[in-house]
């Protein structure tokens, strides 16, 4: 790409200090290396070994930190201090799509379907929970992504391990109400919708967990989905809803399901989503033509628009 130079020099942020560091670092690398082969001055920048005030002398920043410090709003609102335009939600839309309780008010008071929930703690009466929401039902932390100290919980003997667990992870606990379904995930680049993908991960696997997600080379993933043209769109449609509403813009991903009755039901937004090999977006986008390569200068071109951060 012979006008890479307009890029100025870029600073891919990776690493950071949240649960999700390994999984940013072989994030960060790819997108480092897509980069770097397309002609684009950039450089690994790690916020947890380097001070912020440095990206000052970056042009533009690429976000590939996962999870707290780097999805929530914190490196956003470092950047916008700064005047370094960055990839992807701005400060407002990563803090409500980091927060899983706050992302289900917006889309609730958006009228978009998401699956009930209750937020509880080591205190909270099991049977009041179980009573409200029903068994199965999934046990949460709040502000983790990766599926990071999640537990289905199957007996109400259970339900306290699975707090202890997530709040290893997460002063906020949420559970919510389990849906036997199908899972698909969308990904949304420059205001569109790519194909939907159909997550099927094998069957030993209670959920789609972190090891189905980082570790594991047996989890299906279908494009085309299997859904009907009417029904990918009309998910297609709810998950750009859905995405504009907690205020997320240039890319990312919409996690939802549909039960078995055919409903959908919205799970949770990713405004950083992952970008290994294992990876969603490059799988989606490559579905309309995009090599990984071409995927990664797109998404920095956001910073380019009169639109950008």
């Amino acid at each position: 790409m012979s006008n890479a130079s307009k890029f100025g020099k870029v600073a891919v942020l990776l690493g950071g200090k949240s649960a999700e560091r390994e999984v940013s670092l072989d994030s960060g690398t790819a997108v480092l290396e897509a980069l770097v082969r397309s002609g684009v001055n950039a450089e690994a920048f790690d916020p947890q070994e380097r001070s912020v005030t440095e990206l000052v002398n970056y042009d533009r920043a690429f976000i590939v930190l996962h999870g707290r410090g780097g999805e929530d709003g914190q490196i956003q609102g470092a950047l916008e201090w700064l005047n370094v335009p960055y990839t992807g939600t701005g400060v407002q839309g990563s803090a409500i799509g980091m927060d899983k309780v706050k992302t289900k008010q917006v889309w609730q008071g958006s009228e978009l379907p998401t699956a009930p929930y209750r937020i509880v703690t080591k205190d909270s009466d099991a049977n009041d929970i179980v009573n409200a929401l029903g068994l199965p039902l999934i046990i949460k932390p709040v502000h983790e992504g990766s599926s990071i100290g999640m537990s289905k919980v199957e007996k109400i003997e259970d339900f306290a391990e699975a707090i202890t667990k997530a709040t290893e992870h997460d002063a906020v606990v949420m559970a919510e109400k389990w849906i036997t379904g199908r899972e698909y995930t969308i990904v949304v680049l420059n205001g569109q919708a790519l194909p939907v993908i159909r997550l099927e991960p094998p069957q030993d696997v209670a959920f789609y967990d972190y090891e189905a997600k980082y570790q594991r080379n047996d989890v299906q993933y279908g494009i085309p989905c299997g859904l009907s043209e009417a029904e990918e769109q009309q998910l297609k449609a709810l998950s750009l809803r859905a995405f504009q509403a907690v205020g997320a813009s240039g890319w990312g991903r919409i996690d939802a399901m549909q039960d078995e009755q055919g409903n959908f039901w919205l799970l949770e937004v990713n405004t950083v989503p992952g970008m290994t090999s294992h990876s969603l977006v490059p799988k989606a986008a490559a579905a309309v033509g995009y090599s990984f390569d071409e995927l990664c200068v797109a998404i920095l071109e956001q910073t380019l628009t009169g639109s950008a951060h």
